[in-house]
């Protein structure tokens, strides 16, 4: 059993956080991509296009993000595709992420009152002008604190990549643990670092919905 400060500890932890953060960023930027073009798609009004995305939302809504990582991980393999756990995990999470953030956009837009596309019908505007310039800009200050709140989510969900080997904050607490064999010291620094990522988030969050429910 190796001796190691909790300075020492916390260290480590830190740096191990720096992987925590960047795989948030590439699975919410990525995964907003996506989610962007899905509803892009879904704004052509083709059933069947819409009827696939759909399948997909519903697919990765509907099955663990923990299968979802394995069937990237060990599944792409056995099909002959060297994949590593950084690139399974970045996949998965974006993959994750897309199908989450088109149902919270999609729902911001459905939410703006039907009385706005009445309104620019009669002022002669078609469909994708109405969207771009009367539907998204409203729908875009509903989305903005829902889809802040869900980067936290995404951020815990990245615990789940050490389940693939990928070392991140809640892999680096596992490796600390077995060599310093202190549990509650390394878990509870574990999640106090969880806690200073997510916290500003969800504070962000509550007062964007807050400001927006009174400017609204």
């Amino acid at each position: 059993m190796e001796q190691f400060t909790t300075l020492e500890i916390f260290q480590n932890l830190l740096l191990a956080a720096r992987w925590t953060v960047l795989l948030s960023l590439i699975a919410f930027v990525g995964g907003g991509i996506v989610a962007g073009i899905l509803i892009l798609l879904r704004m052509m009004n083709n059933k069947f296009l819409t009827v696939l995305i759909n399948i997909y939302v519903e697919v990765f809504q509907g099955t663990p993000l923990l299968m979802q990582l394995f069937l990237a991980f060990f599944g792409l393999s056995l099909l002959g595709i060297d994949i590593g756990a950084w690139s399974a995990a970045s996949l998965a999470l974006t993959l994750f992420t897309s199908a989450f953030l088109c149902e919270i956009w999609r729902g911001c837009l459905d939410s703006v009152p039907k009385g706005q596309w009445e309104a620019s019908k009669t002022m002669g505007l078609t469909y994708y002008q109405t969207m771009i310039h009367v539907i998204i800009p409203q729908s875009i200050r509903v989305a903005t604190a829902p889809t802040i709140g869900f980067s936290v989510q995404v951020v815990k969900g990245t615990a789940l990549a050490s389940i693939i080997g990928f070392v991140e904050l809640t892999k680096a607490g596992t490796m600390l643990n077995n060599v310093t064999f202190e549990p509650f010291k390394v878990f509870a620094l574990v999640a106090l670092l969880y806690f200073l990522i997510c916290y500003p988030l969800t504070r962000y969050s509550k007062y964007l919905e807050r400001k927006l429910n009174v400017a609204s």
